[in-house]
C-alpha cells in the first residue's frame, strides 16, 4: 500500500488494518491503529510504520485510546519470503528470546550484522526491537485479560527481570503495568489466579482471548477433528455455534495443554458476539509467548479475510463458495517436525487410515501425569484423555519400525526423514518458504512436489501454494462451476492459491454422498450426531484416496 492508500484506510476507519501497519503523528508523537477513532490527522503530519517497533525508534509512545498492540498480526509475514518476513516469523516464534541475534541469523543464513541491516532497512527496526515490540504485545494481552501476578506476566512475556518489563511497559504505553491492567473491562478479565496469601490459584488454566480479523470460519476446527490423534489431540463441533480444539504440545522448556474455543455468538448481536479464547497450562512461563505464537498461526488469525475473499470472489468459479463460506482459514502447524511426519504417513491413503496409522505411532510418545502441575503448585486435570505427547523424531527412529504399518517404502522413507532430523542434518521451520523447503525436503526418498507444497502451506503459511496434482483438488474443481476462459493454475487468484486450495477440498467433501460424510466423522472418534459429523466432514479437507506415487530427487518411484 502507498502513502495515500494508507490515509484513506485511517480515515475510514478501517478495522481490516489494524496491525498491518501503525500510524504515527508528529504533532502528539504517538502512534495508533488505522481505526483509532480519534480525529484525522493531517495528512503533512502523518508517518506511517511497517511495525510497532519502528514507531518506538523513532520516539513514538503508543495510544492510550486505542492500545494499537491489542490487533490481529500482519498477514505481510506469511506473504513475504524475503528475509525480513522469514525473520519476522522465527522473532514472532521467540528465536531471539531463546537464542539471541546470532541464533536468528544462522538460522537464515545471513550474519548478525547483516540480518541488523536488512531488518533496519525493511522494518525500521532491528531484531532486538522487534522482540522487544512482541514482548510488550504478550504483556498487555496478559495483563488486560487475566489476573495474574505482575512479576508472572514480566516473565510469562519473555523479559529477563520485572525492572525491564516495568521500563519497557512505561516506554511502550506511557502507563505503568497496573495502570495498563485498569484500562480492560472486567468483562475481559480471565479468571483470578492469585489467589489469597499463601493460597494456590483458584484456577489451574490460564485463559486470554485471542484477537481475530471478521469474518471467520469455523470449519477449520472440522479440518481438525477428522485428523485429531487420540491421546494428543481432541476436537469438538456442537450444534449450538461452539467448537473447541485442544491438544498436548511440546515447547521450548516443557509441555503443555492448551484448548482453543470458538463461540459463533448470537446473530442478532453481530461480530462483537463471536470470541476466540486460548486456555492452557505450561510448565514454564517462559513458554507462554511461543505457546501464543503458535496457536495464532494454527488457526490463521492473522490473515486478512477480506483480502482473500475479495480476489477468490472475482473468479466465477469461487464466487458461490467464497459467499457460503466466508472467511476460510488456512491451517498451520504447531510443530513442524510432527507436520512433515504426518504428511508423509498421509500419502496415498485416506484421512481415516492416516489418523489409524498415527494414533499407532503415538504409542512411542512421552505418557503425560494425570495432571500437569503449574508454577504455582496447582494441577490441572487432565483434560478430553490428552496423556502423551506426538512423538519427536528420536523417539520414532527408535521404535517406529516396530509401530508403523504399510508399504515397506513409504516405512523406509518416514525412518530416513526422522533420523534426518534426529541428526540435525535435516532443519527446517518457520523461518523456511516454498524455496528453502524444496532444497531441504525433496532430496529425501519418498518425497515429492505435493509434500513439499503441503508442508509449505501449514508450516510458514505460505499463502500462494496449489496442489494441482492433488486427487481432491481434482475432485473440487469438477464440483465447481465451469468457467471458460479462466487460467487452469489460477495465476488470476495470486497471492492466495491456498485458500483456493481449501475452498476445492471443502468443495470435493461437500459433493461425497453424506454416507461416506457420516463414516468420516465417525472414523475420527467423536461421539456425534449424524448431522454434525455431515458438518464436520464438509468443513474438513477430504481423504485423497490416490495421489502420485512417492517420488524420488529424480522424480522416478522411489
Amino acid at each position: 500500500m502507498d502513502f495515500w492508500q494508507r490515509y484513506r484506510a485511517i480515515d475510514a476507519r478501517d478495522t481490516r488494518f489494524d496491525g498491518q501497519f501503525v500510524t504515527a503523528v508528529r504533532t502528539t508523537g504517538i502512534y495508533c491503529r488505522p481505526s483509532c477513532p480519534a480525529r484525522t490527522p493531517k495528512a503533512s503530519n502523518v508517518t506511517f510504520f511497517e511495525t510497532s517497533a519502528a514507531a518506538h525508534e523513532a520516539g513514538y509512545r503508543a495510544c492510550k485510546r486505542c492500545l494499537p498492540e491489542a490487533v490481529p498480526g500482519t498477514p505481510a509475514w506469511n506473504l513475504r519470503s524475503d528475509v525480513a518476513g522469514r525473520a519476522m516469523r522465527l522473532i514472532n516464534d521467540g528465536v531471539v528470546s531463546r537464542s539471541g541475534v546470532e541464533g536468528l541469523a544462522r538460522q537464515l543464513g545471513y550474519s548478525a550484522r547483516q540480518v541488523n541491516r536488512i531488518l533496519s532497512e525493511e522494518l525500521g527496526a532491528g531484531p532486538l526491537s522487534l522482540a522487544r515490540a512482541s514482548r510488550a504485545q504478550t504483556a498487555r494481552t496478559l495483563l488486560v485479560s487475566t489476573d495474574m501476578l505482575l512479576s508472572d506476566v514480566a516473565f510469562a512475556a519473555g523479559f529477563n527481570s520485572v525492572r525491564q518489563f516495568n521500563d519497557t511497559i512505561s516506554e511502550v504505553f506511557a502507563l505503568t503495568p497496573s495502570a495498563l491492567r485498569a484500562t480492560a473491562r472486567p468483562a475481559e478479565r480471565g479468571p483470578d489466579h492469585r489467589g489469597g496469601p499463601g493460597k494456590a490459584p483458584a484456577v489451574a488454566a490460564l485463559t486470554v482471548k485471542l484477537p481475530f480479523r471478521e469474518p471467520f470460519d469455523p470449519g477449520i476446527f472440522g479440518f481438525l477433528a477428522v485428523r485429531a490423534v487420540p491421546g494428543i489431540e481432541h476436537a469438538e463441533v456442537s450444534g449450538g455455534g461452539v467448537y473447541s480444539y485442544a491438544r498436548t504440545l511440546r515447547l521450548p522448556r516443557s509441555a503443555a495443554r492448551f484448548r482453543v474455543e470458538f463461540d459463533a455468538g448470537s446473530p442478532d448481536a453481530g461480530p462483537a458476539s463471536r470470541t476466540l479464547t486460548l486456555s492452557c497450562s505450561s510448565l514454564d512461563l517462559h513458554d507462554l509467548p511461543v505457546l501464543l505464537s503458535r496457536v495464532r498461526r494454527l488457526f490463521d488469525l492473522d490473515a486478512d479475510p477480506v483480502a482473500v475473499d475479495e480476489v477468490l470472489g472475482r473468479d466465477p468459479r469461487f464466487g458461490t463458495s467464497v459467499r457460503q463460506t466466508p472467511g476460510i482459514r488456512l491451517p498451520g502447524a504447531v510443530d513442524p517436525a510432527e507436520l512433515l511426519i504426518r504428511a508423509m504417513i498421509g500419502q496415498q491413503i485416506t484421512v481415516a487410515a492416516a489418523r489409524t496409522a498415527l494414533t499407532r505411532l503415538a504409542a512411542a510418545g512421552t505418557v503425560l501425569p494425570e495432571g500437569t502441575v503449574l508454577p504455582e503448585g496447582t494441577v490441572l486435570p487432565e483434560p478430553d484423555g490428552l496423556d502423551r505427547l506426538f512423538p519427536t523424531p528420536e523417539q520414532i527412529a527408535d521404535s517406529g519400525s516396530e509401530l508403523l504399518r504399510g508399504p515397506g517404502r513409504r516405512i523406509d522413507s518416514v525412518l530416513a526423514a526422522v533420523r534426518a532430523m534426529s541428526s540435525g542434518e535435516l532443519d527446517f521451520g518457520y523461518g523456511d518458504d516454498h524455496r528453502t523447503l524444496a532444497a531441504k525436503l525433496l532430496p529425501l526418498p519418498g518425497v515429492g512436489p505435493w509434500t513439499v507444497g503441503y508442508v509449505a502451506m501449514r508450516v510458514p503459511g505460505e499463502p500462494d501454494v496449489l496442489l494441482s496434482n492433488d486427487a481432491a483438488v481434482r475432485n473440487g474443481l469438477k464440483a465447481l462451476p465451469a468457467a471458460a476462459g479462466m487460467p487452469a493454475d489460477f495465476g488470476n487468484v495470486s497471492p492466495w492459491r491456498s485458500y483456493a486450495t481449501m475452498h476445492l477440498w471443502r468443495a470435493a467433501a461437500a459433493s461425497k454422498p453424506s454416507r461416506s460424510a457420516s463414516r468420516q466423522a465417525v472414523a475420527s472418534g467423536q461421539a456425534v450426531t449424524s448431522g454434525q459429523a455431515r458438518r464436520m466432514a464438509t468443513a474438513a479437507a477430504p481423504a485423497t484416496p490416490r495421489r502420485r506415487p512417492l517420488q524420488s530427487p529424480a522424480g522416478s518411484p522411489a
